[in-house]
């Protein structure tokens, strides 16, 4: 099968290789890939932002795709989340792959509801193979059974985009009907502002692209500005999705009293000094966000469902996939960029 790969310490490229259609374990099954959408984390670790967890990594962790076989006696698909039913994957379901891999489940982090800081977490595309390839093997119980009638392209960014993008809205505490900033606009920041507004928030977008400025207004946010501007009102809440530590004073500078800056992103240049009494004084607070839990995906999946949240999205072919990373990285890709893989061989 074509695939890609990322090379620990050769920063800044992907190569294209062949390599054996993988065989599923147990628990896992086997995934043609159908579309894979182009991530941020994918640009870190292409260029070892993330330090490289496994030579040769193909990355790729928003992949859609059909099952064509599971593992040996695991007809059922593998184990569900701690306490809860098997998961049943057989062939012919359309799955969606995503950022988690796996957990150990018996840590207090995986017991108590908060998988996503298992300290023995793995990740697609990082610790293991994921969709920048023809074919793919991912653990059953970690993929998510997709709905019908929605095309792959519009699905794939869904995966992380809008997954992390829901959690960190969660952790932003945005008040019913309060103002939302969202520092960033690209893949994960357009989908979280969609939802937002479905839900009745007042979105001001702060993005130093003319052209995201524009599609934040075209989907129905109050006002877009330059990443440094101020806010028209002090904000409620605010999500901070460019990788820039230099906003990180300018979003808490915006907050109003007892607002949240939620940083959505796994990767961050280094934040400059904080003045407490400009960026923190009056109950302001800064959250972090940390991967994902199961739970949250599902939850996520149901909402951009009943909102129709739509991405935006640039199809690109999968022969290209090197092209869709430098683009992403010179902010030349407005929404998601998002590869379409290769008819069955």
């Amino acid at each position: 099968m074509h695939a890609w790969v990322a090379r620990a310490g050769r920063p800044g490229a992907i190569e294209p290789i062949d390599l054996p259609v993988p065989r599923p374990g147990a628990g896992e099954v086997l995934v043609r890939v159908l579309a894979c959408g182009v991530c941020r984390t994918d640009l870190h670790v292409r260029d070892q932002d993330l330090p490289p967890h496994r030579d040769h990594v193909v990355p790729g962790h928003e992949a859609v795709g059909t099952v064509v076989a599971v593992g040996p006696d695991e007809a059922a698909g593998g184990a569900g989340a701690a306490g809860g039913p098997p998961v049943e994957l057989p062939p012919g379901t359309r799955v969606g792959i995503p950022w988690l891999r796996s957990t150990c489940g018996v840590c207090r982090y995986c017991t108590h509801g908060q998988e996503n800081l298992c300290p023995h977490s793995t990740y697609t595309g990082w610790d293991a193979d994921g969709g920048y390839a023809e074919y793919t093997v991912a653990p059953a119980a970690y993929a998510y059974p997709l709905p019908s009638g929605f095309p792959d392209e519009e699905l794939a960014p869904l995966l992380c985009a809008g997954i992390i993008g829901y959690r960190a809205l969660r952790r932003a505490d945005l008040p019913e009907g309060g103002r939302l900033g969202i520092y960033g606009f690209g893949g994960s920041a357009h989908l979280t502002a969609q939802l937002a507004i479905a839900q009745g928030a007042e979105v001001h977008v702060f993005t130093r692209a003319p052209a995201a400025r524009a599609l934040a207004l075209d989907l129905g946010a109050t006002s877009a500005g330059d990443s440094a501007d101020p806010p028209p009102e002090p904000l409620d809440s605010a999500i901070l999705f460019a990788p820039a530590g230099d906003l990180v004073p300018v979003a808490l500078e915006a907050l109003g009293s007892g607002g949240t800056l939620s940083i959505a992103g796994i990767h961050l240049s280094d934040v400059p000094p904080l003045n407490y009494q400009r960026h923190l004084f009056r109950e302001r607070s800064v959250r972090s966000v940390t991967a994902n839990t199961r739970h949250d995906g599902r939850e996520f999946l149901a909402a951009a469902a009943r909102y129709r949240v739509t991405p935006t999205v640039q199809v690109r072919p999968f022969a290209r996939a090197d092209a869709a990373l430098d683009d992403l990285a010179a902010d030349r890709v407005n929404g998601a960029a998002v590869l379409r893989m290769p008819g069955p061989r």
